[in-house]
């Protein structure tokens, strides 16, 4: 049985907790907050001990595992003091403020040997997850657009970082492992309205090398939470809820033939909406799961940090066209894409 740790008690801290106290694989040893009434309520119920001093719960426990939950500003400190005593770490999303520190995060576990893995949770979701089984099939045929739709009230507690660096890195991360595709140009607007310092809302499209054109709909103003992502292709349309993890399926009823001599798409005629069946699970169980089987079978984690730095990447050049109200064209990098 693994030893494990949480560094960070706010809302995903709190949540990584709450999943390693379950987990018959891992012994929760330890939790770290600087603000001790935090941490106190995270653990509240666990058999655990609480350290205000995260470099000091580091020496006294010995984790084999930890969880760096703490707002972004401060991932490149708490990951510089885990890997420096050779302890794996999943680092929650964004990886770093910039891909400079990202990019020491990155080698820095590399020359340690340290597992890295980075919480882009929504690669779990049972509806992506169902949807690029699918996708793999072919059964949507050519692909034509993939469209996110990621909107919600303001959060206050979220001051260090704007809604392209928080909410867009989740879709671009998906986006790229469905399509299995890298992007090449990035147009984007952004604007700020409630948040202190940063954009609060994107309107972004991304061109595919394949391609695919991707659709970013994401904002902090929108008195309701949505979740949903649509995957558009010669035979219909996805419709994925990332909130109730459902995946809808909108025929196209004309046939479609994949021979290479009948290969001219012919249109769209509306056909069936199905509902698709499949096993759900809750998101960040499957992280976890994930990175603990990373560690203990000694693999490369589902989502490495090479995987990270390409969505921080391009949520910085979104950031940069939305300053510069001109498409942002990216050098294609092809190793990171998701293979899974």
């Amino acid at each position: 049985m693994m030893k494990a740790a949480v560094i960070g008690t706010g809302m995903m801290g709190r949540n990584h907790v709450r999943v390693y106290a379950g987990m018959e694989s891992v012994k929760l040893v330890a939790v770290a907050d600087p603000n001790e009434s935090s941490a106190m309520a995270a653990t509240h119920g666990y058999r655990t001990t609480v350290y205000t001093d995260f470099t000091r719960m580091l020496d006294h426990e010995c984790p084999d595992l930890v969880s760096v939950a703490v707002p972004t500003q401060y991932h490149t400190e708490v990951a510089r003091e885990v890997i420096g005593r050779g302890i794996h770490l999943l680092v929650e999303k964004p990886l770093a403020l910039t891909q400079g520190q990202g990019r020491e995060i990155v080698e820095l576990a590399a020359d340690r040997g340290v597992k890295l893995m980075v919480g882009h949770i929504e690669r779990f979701n049972p509806a992506i997850v169902e949807i690029k089984r699918r996708l793999q099939k072919q059964d949507l045929g050519r692909l034509f657009q993939i469209h996110a739709r990621r909107l919600s009230p303001f959060p206050a507690r979220i001051q260090d970082v704007g809604v392209v660096l928080d909410l867009a890195t989740h879709d671009i991360d998906v986006m790229r492992c469905l399509l299995g595709s890298e992007v090449e140009r990035v147009y984007a607007e952004i604007e700020r309205k409630a948040h202190r310092s940063c954009e609060d809302l994107l309107s972004g499209l991304v061109r595919f090398t394949n391609g695919v054109i991707g659709v970013l709909d994401i904002n902090w103003l929108t008195p309701t939470k949505v979740r949903q992502l649509t995957v558009l292709g010669e035979g219909g349309m996805y419709l994925a809820d990332y909130l109730t993890q459902d995946v809808y399926w909108y025929k196209n009823s004309q046939t479609i033939t994949t021979s290479a001599a009948s290969s001219i798409f012919r249109g769209v005629w509306e056909g069936d909406m199905v509902k698709i069946h499949f096993q759900k699970k809750e998101p960040l169980r499957a992280e976890l799961d994930s990175f603990v089987e990373a560690v203990r079978d000694n693999r490369e984690p589902y989502v490495n940090g090479r995987d990270a730095l390409m969505a921080l990447g391009m949520a910085q050049k979104l950031v940069e066209s939305g300053h510069s109200h001109a498409p942002v064209y990216l050098q294609p990098i092809r190793e990171a894409v998701c293979q899974r």
